[in-house]
């Protein structure tokens, strides 16, 4: 029998809140429900990766600074009403653009990736194990989300373990356990240890891999976080070390799968530093089930939303079609894991929020869907992240869903809606529905708003 996991306060995290605001630590809910599995109570982890491989030995930087700041979003005229957008209180968006100070999403992409330890938790086995925990999966996940735009390259230039000067247990670090003063020491200590060997500025992110025996199981607790466009960070060869992540003990249920799953922490934590919020909420995945990493980075596979892609920069404004016009329109949707094609419809409903739609295969990262079809959710850039921004609808509510994959909200595994079914919004006066599907796969729906 699991052990359940017990409620816990909120994570902290840093946002970006405006060029000329004060950032202050703000609260991330990362609470598991009592009514999730234990390893739902994971470690949420590190951020981006970079530059070569880990046995290559250490980077040497061009000594230019690597690239700053989100994609540019692919647009036109057109999509306008559909770029919906939020105040600068909301914490880490759904709106877009994405806001300045989070990591670009596309491009070379690199991480300075650092494992480290301490007299009172010293590392089990040996630091590049630890890496190879990520490595190289992080990157291939990255790869085919991204459709091959982002050039996601780890790099561990100090292979072995580095030691904090101080006890673990001096940092003051757990759960909710703001920037400062702990996390600001443990950042300047590893940026002193780490400076002789490693250029920081020819970096974009920064992962630390702590030694999984410091401080509590992630079954117990969850202390891995992410600050993300921390200008008041540590300064490291002239620059602040402003995206970083602390990834702490395994995300190990017992179920026998972290050999294959376990490295799924670090591309959810990634997603946060490009600007990506929290999609589960107090009560777990409710909201949006297992169709986002940013929902549930536990357990099987799965990918990222369309609105998510077209955000982080990998979908062209031709590929995404905005359908804020009254009257009725047909559009074709093509599998969302596949590249080419048109991949999200959105349907504005004011200037924060909009119902987005996508087609859903088991293809790519999504190779645990169990029923295939237009996914239907709502996105709401006026809401917090961990607060519920996106909302799936379940085209088969109370089926109890159609996977026993572990880890999984398995209520809205078979969410997506199939040939024949409609969705409907009285008040608003829209209609969606799946008018059909090709031999190819495609599927096309029909929207009539008045």
């Amino acid at each position: 029998m699991q052990p359940q996991p017990q409620p816990q306060p909120p994570r902290r995290r840093i946002r970006p809140s405006g060029p000329a605001a004060i950032r202050r630590p703000a609260a991330l809910r990362r609470l598991p429900p009592t009514r999730r599995l234990a390893a739902l109570a994971t470690i949420t982890a590190v951020t981006l990766a970079v530059s070569t491989s880990a046995g290559t030995g250490p980077l040497v930087p061009d000594g230019t600074r690597a690239g700053a700041g989100p994609a540019s979003l692919s647009h036109s005229s057109a999509h306008r009403p559909c770029m919906i957008s939020s105040g600068p209180e909301i914490q880490m968006s759904e709106g877009i653009p994405t806001i300045d100070d989070y990591a670009r999403s596309t491009g070379t992409v690199r991480a300075l990736t650092l494992m480290i330890d301490f007299s009172d938790a010293p590392g089990e086995g040996k630091a590049l194990d630890r890496y190879a925990e990520f490595f190289p999966q992080t990157e291939k996940w990255f790869r085919t989300s991204s459709y091959g735009r982002l050039d996601y390259r780890p790099d561990a230039p100090i292979r072995d373990w580095l030691r904090m000067p101080k006890r673990f247990a001096q940092y003051g670090i757990d759960r909710g356990a703001p920037f400062d003063p702990g996390y600001r020491e443990l950042v300047q200590d590893i940026v002193t240890a780490a400076d002789p060997k490693v250029n920081f500025r020819g970096y974009d992110l920064l992962n630390v891999l702590v030694t999984p025996n410091a401080g509590p199981s992630a079954l117990d607790t969850v202390l891995s976080v992410t600050f993300a466009g921390n200008k008041e960070a540590p300064v490291a060869d002239g620059v602040p070390v402003a995206n970083a992540s602390f990834v702490y003990s395994r995300q190990d249920d017992g179920s026998g799968s972290y050999d294959r799953t376990g490295y799924r922490v670090l591309p959810h934590e990634n997603g946060h530093v490009f600007g990506l919020p929290d999609l589960y909420t107090q009560e777990g995945g409710g909201a949006a089930g297992h169709w986002d990493i940013m929902s549930e980075d536990w357990g099987a596979n799965n990918d990222l939303l369309g609105w998510h892609k077209w955000k982080l920069g990998w979908l062209d404004a031709s590929q995404v079609h905005c359908a804020s016009s009254p009257g009725t329109k047909e559009y074709t949707l093509t599998p969302l894991a596949r590249a080419g094609g048109d991949k999200l419809v959105f349907v504005p409903l004011d200037a924060d929020s909009g119902y987005a739609l996508e087609l859903r295969t088991r293809e790519g990262n999504d190779e645990t869907v169990c029923r295939p079809g237009v996914l239907i959710y709502k996105v709401d850039a006026d809401v917090d992240t961990g607060m519920g921004p996106v909302k799936v609808y379940d085209s088969r509510r109370d089926s109890g869903g159609c996977t026993r994959s572990p880890n999984v909200h398995a209520e809205l595994s078979d969410a997506a809606f199939t040939p024949g079914q409609t969705f409907k919004d009285p008040r608003r006066g829209i209609t969606i529905t799946v008018a059909g599907a090709d031999l190819k796969g495609h599927h096309k729906v029909r929207i009539t708003r008045r």
